[in-house]
C-alpha cells in the first residue's frame, strides 16, 4: 500500500490531498483571503454575558464576536475573589474548586455560573477551537492547547492524557510514565498518536520546544492590548507536515519550489528522519491532475454518489445537521430483496466512513440506511460502521440503530465543510441550491491560463467572463492578475459578458 502526500501551492491557494493506495482520502484548502482561526491565541474583551445560555459573547478584534462557554473558562482565583467581594457575594471558598499550585488558575469548577466568572469589560484570554461556521462566530475556550509533533501542551491543565489509537497497554503505560517524569507539575499532555514509536529524547525535545512556546506566548500576553492577536497557529501546508507526514507516508511531493525549500526546513527540526521523503515535482503535467486528484474534487460538491454496485447515497447538509440517505437505485440483486438490501447498505457503510472523512462533514449527522428485518444484519451492518470510521482522526459518537434503520452520530466539526468551502449560494435560486464560489471559479482560471499559456497565440489573453468574476478580477484578486501577467509574459483583457453563466468562462488568444 502507498501513501503519498501531495500539496499543490500557489500565491492565492493551497490545497493538500492525502492519496491512501491511488485514492484521495483527505482534502484541505487553504486560502490566504480567507485565513482560518482555529489555534490561534487572542487576548479578548467580554463584550455580553448571556446567564440564560451560561455564555459570554468575546471581541477578539473580528467583525464577529467569538462565543465562549462557561465550561471553557478560565480565571485566576484573586480577580474572582475580588469581583464577588465587590458585588458583597460571599468569598470563592463557597464554591468547590481546585486550583494549580504553579499559576493560581481554577482548574475545576462546581456550581459557579458564568456570571460569576465573567463581567463585561473584562480582559480574558482565549484560544479559537473551531471557525465562524455559517452566520455563526468563532467558538472560544480558555483551554489552551499547543500541538506539537508528537505531543499537545495543556499548560493550564494538571493531566495526561494517551491517543485513543494507541490500543497496546503495555505502551500506553511507558508513555504515561515517560511524560510524568519530564512534564513540570501543574501542567497537562496529550501523547498523540505519531508518539507510538518516538523514543524518550523526541519526546524531551517536543516538551522542551512547547515550554519554551509557551514562555513566550504568556510575555506577549502581558503587553498585549485587548482585542489583539498573541499566538497564530502554523499555516494549513505545515499542519500538514505536522499532523499527517508520519512513518506511514511513503512520499510528500509539492509543486513549488519556496515551499518545498521551507519543508525541508521545518522537517530538518521536527521530523529529519523523513526528509528524503519530500519530493521537488517539476513534470510539465499539473500534479493534481497527473495523479487524478482534479477530477476526484470536482465530485466532492456532488450530493449523489454511486457505489458500485449500482446503489447510490444522497448526501444534504443543512446548518443544523447533515443527512445521508441510501438508496438501492439499479441495483436489483439475485436472490431475494432481504439480500439486495443488505448488500447494498454494507457497500454504503465504506462509502459514507470515506465521504464524511473526505468532505470533512461534522456536527450532528443522520444516516437512513435501508430498513432491514433480519436482526442479525442490523448487528452486522452496525459493527461494520464502527469499524470502518476508525480510521477517521476526528472524534465521532455513533449511536445504535434504530428500529426505522437509523444511525445517529456526531463528528467533530472544527470549520467549514469542503462544500461549504468551495461553493457559495446561488443567487440565481435564492440560496435554495449552491455554485462554485467565485473565488473558486477565478482559480481554476488562474490554473487554466498557467497550464496553458503558451497555447494562446500572440501578447494578449483575452477572458470573457460573468460580471460578477470580472469584478473580483479587477478587484480583489487584481494582485494575482499582476503576478500572473509577469509570469507568462503576456497581458490579460477581462471582458464581463452578462449572458454567460457564473460558472462559464472563454479563454482566446489574440495579437
Amino acid at each position: 500500500m502507498t501513501t503519498e502526500i501531495l500539496i499543490n501551492a500557489a500565491d492565492y491557494e493551497t490545497r493538500i490531498a492525502l492519496v491512501d493506495n491511488g485514492h484521495l482520502v483527505e482534502f484541505h484548502v487553504h486560502r490566504p483571503s480567507e485565513k482560518g482561526m482555529i489555534g490561534n491565541i487572542y487576548r479578548g474583551r467580554v463584550v455580553r454575558v448571556l446567564p440564560g445560555m451560561q455564555a459570554a459573547f468575546i471581541d477578539i478584534g473580528l467583525e464577529r464576536t467569538g462565543f465562549l462557554y462557561v465550561d471553557d473558562v478560565y480565571i485566576s482565583i484573586n480577580e474572582l475573589e475580588q469581583r464577588l467581594l465587590g458585588q458583597e457575594q460571599q468569598p470563592c471558598g463557597k464554591f468547590n474548586f481546585t486550583a494549580s499550585t504553579s499559576d493560581n488558575e481554577i482548574r475545576r469548577l462546581s456550581g459557579m455560573n458564568i456570571e460569576d466568572l465573567l463581567h463585561e469589560g473584562q480582559i480574558i484570554t482565549v484560544q479559537v477551537g473551531k471557525d465562524p461556521i455559517g452566520t455563526k462566530g468563532a467558538r472560544l475556550t480558555c483551554h489552551i492547547t499547543l500541538p506539537c509533533r508528537n505531543l499537545v501542551f495543556m499548560p493550564l491543565t494538571d493531566h495526561i492524557g494517551i491517543s485513543r489509537k494507541i490500543e497496546n497497554e503495555t505502551l500506553r503505560q511507558t508513555l504515561r510514565e515517560r511524560i510524568e517524569t519530564l512534564r513540570p507539575a501543574g501542567t497537562g499532555f496529550i501523547v498523540r498518536t505519531i508518539a507510538e514509536f518516538a523514543d524518550m529524547e523526541e519526546l524531551e525535545a517536543d516538551m522542551e520546544f512547547l515550554l519554551h512556546l509557551w514562555d513566550e506566548i504568556q510575555d506577549i500576553i502581558s503587553n498585549a492590548p485587548a482585542p489583539s492577536l498573541v499566538y497564530e497557529d502554523l499555516d494549513i501546508t505545515f499542519r500538514s507536515v505536522r499532523d499527517l507526514f508520519t512513518a506511514e507516508v511513503n512520499t510528500l511531493i509539492v509543486d513549488d519550489k519556496d515551499t518545498y525549500e521551507k519543508l525541508l526546513q521545518f522537517i530538518k527540526i521536527f521530523a529529519p528522519d523523513l526528509r528524503h521523503r519530500i519530493n521537488f515535482y517539476q513534470e510539465k503535467a499539473p500534479l493534481f491532475e497527473a495523479n487524478g486528484i482534479e477530477m476526484e474534487i470536482g465530485r466532492l460538491i456532488e450530493k449523489k454518489v454511486w457505489l458500485r454496485s449500482g446503489g447510490y447515497i444522497i448526501i444534504e447538509t443543512t446548518e443544523a445537521l447533515s443527512v445521508i440517505d441510501v438508496n438501492t437505485g439499479r441495483f436489483v440483486g439475485k436472490n431475494d430483496l432481504e439480500e439486495t438490501i443488505f448488500k447494498t447498505n454494507m457497500e454504503a457503510v465504506k462509502e459514507i466512513a470515506y465521504q464524511l472523512r473526505l468532505r470533512n462533514i461534522g456536527g450532528i449527522i443522520i444516516i437512513d440506511f435501508i430498513d432491514m428485518e433480519d436482526e442479525l444484519h442490523r448487528e452486522e451492518l452496525f459493527t461494520s460502521f464502527k469499524e470502518a470510521v476508525k480510521k477517521d482522526k476526528s472524534k465521532i459518537n455513533i449511536l445504535k440503530l434504530t428500529e426505522f434503520g437509523l444511525v445517529q452520530m456526531t463528528r467533530k466539526r472544527s470549520c467549514e465543510n469542503l462544500k461549504q468551502l468551495l461553493c457559495e449560494p446561488c443567487h440565481y435560486c435564492g440560496g435554495e441550491g449552491s455554485l462554485k464560489s467565485r473565488r473558486t471559479i477565478c482559480y481554476e482560471i488562474f490554473r487554466k491560463i498557467s497550464r496553458d499559456s503558451i497555447k494562446y497565440k500572440g501578447d494578449t489573453i483575452t477572458l470573457v467572463v460573468h460580471p460578477r468574476i470580472a469584478d473580483m478580477l479587477l478587484k480583489e484578486e487584481e494582485h494575482v492578475i499582476l503576478q500572473l501577467e509577469h509570469n507568462i509574459k503576456k497581458r490579460l483583457t477581462i471582458v464581463p459578458a452578462n449572458n454567460l453563466h457564473i460558472e462559464k468562462y472563454e479563454i482566446s488568444g489574440q495579437n
